[in-house]
């Protein structure tokens, strides 16, 4: 990188990565606790809200509930529970408005790079600019809130005669601003959270949508407006019933995952039964009988049933069969069926990356982070000052991002009355690897080699447990033999 290039940049207390809705929820936690600490976001994209301004495809909407995946410290107003994407947008923009978060994003600002240096006690971060320069910054704690897959582009597979295809290819992460699919014929290739929320949307203007799956995928129908949050909104105080629905739903959200654990055949059953009561008698029901128990990968959740109204309406179907090929009238499936098509969407999911793809080192030595074991899934091993916002896989994403923030603001607290200036989780030889994610989603196994490990006991080991979280993260004491708090110019842990 040529000198003439590079910026002279700032000296941080923290600096967030990401402006999506778990950067700013972290900015408003941070700065709640540390009015006084000088701190930065730096987003690389030019807009506020993360996923919920990149994607822009028909019918975009959160896959849970808004009073469980909004912050915890600002109520959901909106009568929606399952919000489109434009209304999280604009929450997450009001949020980061409200508190002057906004002021300290800097837009067109990519983490390339960041080295910790021991000796100085801080981060010194390559930054890539919008306009091709870049610039370093320091800083004394490092908080990842990059999301955990590629902004860049989706999971795209090639299929065999692509090129004789006279229609369009398009996909969800890209979608194209004038694309007119009003009285087409369209196939979404897929039956994830994209596809189930794209069909019914295109199916209102389209010829017809079909939804063609490789294998099924539990999905299952929730009102679009919680009535009993509804009506707490109108008799409590705002805040007050925010929180009890939030509670409540958090409740839902553990029994019913604890019990598709415990007695998975039976919730099986359970989740056909329920679309098979909102689809026509007779219907296939085989293409809503998954191979794998409930939660072995993420349920759809569809609101209002509009994707089974959608197909009783005749407006849309499902296919589940494999692709041989492209023609250039569609695609010719492996059972030798054709699928007339003049839009293919390819919903085939998302490329997984970690950091934001940015490198991390310690003392100018590179780290390798799917070496490392992730402590109370918010640290890593060996990795002094930085700390990373992951969500639930299970639940609402936000819930963890509120804990983990919750919990980065007590080890900041600790540092200043203890003036340390380092903190550090220190791994134990005996502690056995799992894997991050036991999830068989493909977007994850995918990505199984470049995520790093969990452990196979606390605090290494992930609860995916917001209740067991809550206590860890937020009450439980952070005097723990894995975790060293060092002074100024300590060495770490060798």
């Amino acid at each position: 990188m040529s000198a003439d290039t590079r910026l002279a940049g700032d000296d941080l207390d923290v600096v967030i990565v990401g402006a999506g809705l778990s950067g700013i929820g972290a900015a408003a936690h941070l700065q709640r606790e540390f009015p006084q600490r000088r701190y930065a976001i730096l987003e690389a994209r030019d807009a506020i809200g993360g996923t919920w301004d990149l994607f822009r495809y028909p019918g975009i909407r959160s896959d849970s509930d808004m009073y469980t995946l909004g912050y915890e410290f600002k109520p959901w107003r909106n009568g929606k529970a399952i919000a489109d994407g434009p209304a999280i947008r604009t929450y997450v923009r009001e949020t980061a408005a409200e508190r002057g978060i906004d002021r300290h994003i800097r837009f067109g600002h990519r983490l390339v790079r960041a080295n910790w240096s021991s000796s100085r006690s801080r981060w010194l971060l390559d930054v890539s600019l919008a306009d091709g320069r870049s610039v370093q910054l320091a800083c004394s704690f490092l908080w990842m809130c990059s999301g955990y897959y590629s902004y860049a582009q989706g999971h795209r597979p090639q299929f065999p005669g692509e090129e004789a295809f006279r229609g369009r290819i398009v996909h969800p992460q890209s979608w194209p601003e004038d694309l007119d699919y009003r009285g087409k014929r369209v196939v979404v290739i897929g039956s994830g959270a994209t596809a189930v929320t794209l069909v019914p949307e295109m199916a209102r203007t389209a010829a017809h949508v079909t939804m063609l799956q490789r294998s099924p995928t539990y999905v299952v129908s929730r009102p679009a407006v919680d009535r009993i949050a509804e009506g707490l909104k109108r008799r409590l105080p705002p805040m007050l019933a925010y929180r009890l629905v939030r509670t409540k739903n958090v409740f839902l959200q553990q029994f019913f995952y604890r019990l598709a654990r415990r007695r998975p055949q039976k919730v099986a059953q359970r989740l056909t039964q329920m679309a098979a009561d909102q689809l026509p008698p007779g219907y296939d029901m085989a293409h809503f009988t998954p191979r794998y128990n409930p939660w072995d990968q993420r349920l759809c959740l569809v609101p209002d049933a509009d994707l089974f109204r959608a197909i009783s309406a005749g407006t849309a179907s499902v296919v589940t069969d494999t692709i041989a090929s492209f023609t250039e009238r569609g695609i010719r499936l492996a059972s030798g069926r054709e699928l007339e098509a003049d839009i293919v969407v390819t919903a085939t999911g998302l490329r997984l990356n970690l950091l934001g793809d940015a490198q991390i080192a310690v003392d100018g030595v590179p780290r390798d982070l799917s070496k490392s074991l992730v402590y109370k899934g918010t640290m890593f091993s060996g990795v002094p000052n930085l700390a990373s916002t992951f969500g639930y896989t299970n639940a609402s994403w936000t819930l963890k991002a509120d804990l983990t923030a919750r919990y980065v603001c007590r080890l900041l607290a600790r540092m200043d009355a203890t003036r340390c200036a380092v903190v550090v989780p220190v791994r134990d030889p005996s502690v056995g690897e799992q894997r991050f994610l036991d999830f068989s989603s493909g977007y994850v196994q995918r990505a199984l080699g470049m995520l790093p490990r969990q452990g196979d006991r606390k605090p290494w080991k992930l609860a995916q447990n917001y209740l067991v979280d809550l206590v860890a993260l937020r009450f439980a004491p952070l005097r723990d033999e894995a975790l060293r708090f060092l002074r100024q110019g300590e060495a770490l842990p060798g």
